[in-house]
């Protein structure tokens, strides 16, 4: 609020002072915009008659509108920032945030009010030697899922699917991930030198087949282990080595599951690890072992006998 007229340097009891709105404000229903003198020199108390204009409400259907401060609503006033979102399944045809502006007396919305669309996607992406579920549509709803798969193949080697067998409409016109490939990956028998193969032993090696090694006695293993045929007809990560000589200690490595393509998330032990413990060392923990269960039994046997005594 502010003043009307010039202030007085000093004002009599019972003398009364009047104020108006400033702009962009309004006179708020039931409240007082005087004040007066009161016989004990000190002013009537106001409370705050005018309150800031508001713009006008949006109306945001399958969605919502937040205060980023956090602060009590108090409707929208002017000079103050809202966030406009929309509920899954929708997006935001617009501007994100709006700011409610004050020019003069009237205010404004800085940006038209935004929308929530409902989300649909095109048909996903054709590939060469296959198809996807639902090919016939021309349309899809958000969170809808098509699944790929390959053609037979008219050669001798079958089609393996690279990628993402399965796609789900995630936005406007946006699909999770891209199509596929459908091709021949057909990875080169497996040669180790000074080393052999023990585990996942084929006559063909196709996409995602898994192979494991170990190294003949005198060797140890270096690399990665196991390994994969990857889409591009080669074994992924890198073949590994036979080194001759005593194992040195083991270098800490990320393993082989973290490897883009690698077919199965969980991770192989390694062999090498496992062949080439000294055999002492295994009879000195399995006797440890043996030891400690021999002590727990005598103390539980005594702790029995002395019960019965008591």
């Amino acid at each position: 609020m502010t003043l009307k007229g010039v202030p007085k340097s000093s004002y009599s009891p019972g003398e009364k002072v009047y104020y108006y709105c400033k702009p962009g404000h309004y006179q708020l229903l039931f409240h007082s915009t005087s004040t007066y003198c009161e016989e004990n020199s000190s002013w009537h108390p106001i409370p705050e008659g005018c309150s800031r204009k508001e713009c006008t409400t949006p109306q945001v259907l399958n969605g919502g509108i937040l205060d980023p401060n956090h602060t009590l609503y108090i409707g929208f006033q002017f000079d103050k920032e809202f966030h406009f979102f929309c509920d899954e399944g929708y997006y935001l045809r617009g501007e994100k945030i709006l700011t409610c502006k004050r020019s003069g007396d009237k205010v404004y919305w800085n940006y038209d009010l935004p929308k929530c669309e409902k989300i649909f996607c095109q048909p996903p992406g054709k590939i060469k030697n296959g198809k996807h579920t639902n090919s016939w549509r021309d349309i899809f709803e958000y969170n809808e899922l098509v699944t790929y798969s390959c053609d037979p193949s008219n050669g001798p080697e079958e089609y393996s699917l690279v990628g993402d067998s399965k796609l789900i409409c995630s936005g406007p016109s946006t699909w999770s991930t891209d199509p596929p490939e459908c091709k021949v990956v057909k990875c080169e028998y497996p040669v180790l030198e000074n080393g052999r193969l023990v585990s996942g032993i084929k006559e063909k090696f196709y996409y995602q087949a898994v192979v494991l090694f170990e190294c003949l006695k005198g060797f140890y293993l270096h690399g990665s282990n196991p390994v994969f045929c990857g889409e591009n007809s080669t074994w992924e990560p890198e073949m590994p080595t036979c080194i001759k000589g005593l194992k040195p200690t083991r270098s800490t490595k990320p393993p082989v599951s973290r490897y883009p393509g690698y077919p199965n998330p969980s991770e192989f032990p390694l062999y090498e690890d496992f062949k080439e413990l000294d055999p002492g060392i295994i009879a000195v923990i399995i006797l440890t072992i043996l030891v400690g269960i021999a002590v727990i039994c005598t103390c539980l046997y005594k702790c029995l006998r002395r019960n019965k005594k008591g």
